[in-house]
């Protein structure tokens, strides 16, 4: 009980944990920008791909689940800053399954709502010539 107010009186001074890991890391900030622009991409905001963004921040990213709207509220308000050539640039020089892991993830986020839609499909093509990626790449092993 008082470790979890120590934390609560620290993230308040020290500003949100997860937002600070997101700040702290620009490979990791151009991913989320790329996923929300995948959320984006077909022009609505469906509860199923808001429910797989969450899932891969807590899943593979390590961002508290109490940090995720935080998080979102922090690349609303600096994402503008990086559009997403300059986000993909980030990944041209990592190794190739940091790569596919992108991909993978955008995939996930684009088939969420069970409609992949023109623009959805369009983004996440361009994204795999960026990345040098193929296409059977983001294809997940089964396992």
């Amino acid at each position: 009980m008082a470790f979890a107010l120590l934390d609560q009186i620290r993230s308040i001074f020290d500003g949100d944990p997860g937002v600070r890991k997101v700040a702290d890391d620009p490979v990791l900030s151009a991913e989320l920008l790329m996923l929300f622009r995948m959320i984006l991409a077909d022009g609505t905001v469906s509860e199923s791909e808001m429910v797989a963004f969450r899932r891969i921040c807590k899943d593979a990213f390590g961002i508290p689940e109490t940090s995720i709207d935080a998080v979102i509220e922090y690349l609303n308000e600096f994402g503008y800053e990086t559009n997403g050539s300059q986000a993909i640039a980030l990944f041209r020089d990592l190794d190739v399954e940091r790569r596919k892991q992108l991909a993978q993830h955008m995939a996930e986020i684009a088939k969420a709502d069970s409609q992949l839609a023109e623009t959805e499909v369009r983004l996440l093509r361009r994204t795999l010539d960026l990345l040098d990626i193929s296409p059977v790449d983001v294809v997940k092993p089964e396992g």
